[in-house]
């Protein structure tokens, strides 16, 4: 399901992004590897989608690089790039209701796959994604009798058929119920376990601690720590993002309110 590893992963260094006078981004650096569930965790508007997006070749930087495999992503190929990094974007509207299937197929574009006629490495893709998924039973469902959480693995299904070494997921829990949550990201966890490489934007610390490798934690535009879990995530941690009152205890974290 991961497909092959990638020398380097994504690295990315001193990246900026603005709009127009706005600095979005300053001076990102990080970096992705496969066998690795990184989180990105920060209050709204602190630039993680911006960073992301920048990192992936998607949105202009101002300055800084990022690297796919040791290309420049700014100037790689969108087909290229799709085959080297499934990238599950926070809004993910569906044009018109299709049927589960198809709209996993359409991780098979950047493979040169046409839909409703697929055929070998990419029909098997589809069904092993598919089956990955728990989706079999529902492959012929429309995607508008889904439920969110059902909707939320379709999704995931559909990256996950690209079987790009690397994934990047804005937010795959929003709006989930903890039940769902949890499935999901089992999900990505067991595509990590299977040599991918995850970077998920979350705003659940709990799920953050549980599931990541590490930790990157953003606020107003700048990443401020990146490490594990056990390293970065704790009571001061969370007011400094959050402006929060917190305790941390071992697994358990528990906000009591705003400073």
């Amino acid at each position: 399901m991961a497909g092959r590893r990638i020398a380097g992963g994504l690295e990315v260094a001193g990246l900026t992004v603005k709009a127009g006078p706005a600095t979005l981004v300053e001076a990102a650096s990080f970096h992705l590897r496969n066998g690795e569930l990184v989180a990105l965790l920060g209050p709204n508007g602190a630039g993680k989608t911006s960073m992301l997006r920048g990192a992936i070749g998607l949105a202009r930087r101002a300055a800084g690089w990022a690297r796919l495999g040791g290309i420049d992503t700014a100037g790689m190929k969108p087909d290229l790039r799709a085959r080297q990094l499934a990238y599950l974007p926070q809004k993910r509207p569906l044009a018109w209701p299709n049927p589960v299937r198809d709209v996993v197929a359409l991780g098979r574009y950047s493979h040169g796959a046409a839909l409703g006629r697929l055929r070998g490495a990419d029909r098997q893709a589809v069904e092993r994604a598919l089956g990955s998924c728990d989706l079999e039973k529902l492959a012929g469902r429309s995607t508008a009798t889904l439920s969110g959480g059902e909707l939320a693995r379709v999704h995931c299904a559909r990256a996950f058929a690209a079987e790009a070494p690397l994934l990047i997921a804005d937010e795959p829990v929003a709006e989930l119920d903890p039940y769902h949550q949890f499935r999901v990201m089992d999900l990505i966890r067991t595509f990590v376990g299977k040599g991918g490489g995850a970077l998920v934007v979350l705003h659940d610390v709990v799920l953050a601690r549980r599931y990541s490798d590490r930790i990157i934690w953003m606020k107003d535009g700048r990443i401020v720590a990146d490490g594990p879990p056990a390293a970065t995530l704790n009571a001061a941690r969370l007011e400094e993002i959050y402006s929060v009152r917190a305790r941390v205890d071992g697994d358990s974290v528990a906000i009591e309110g705003p400073l």
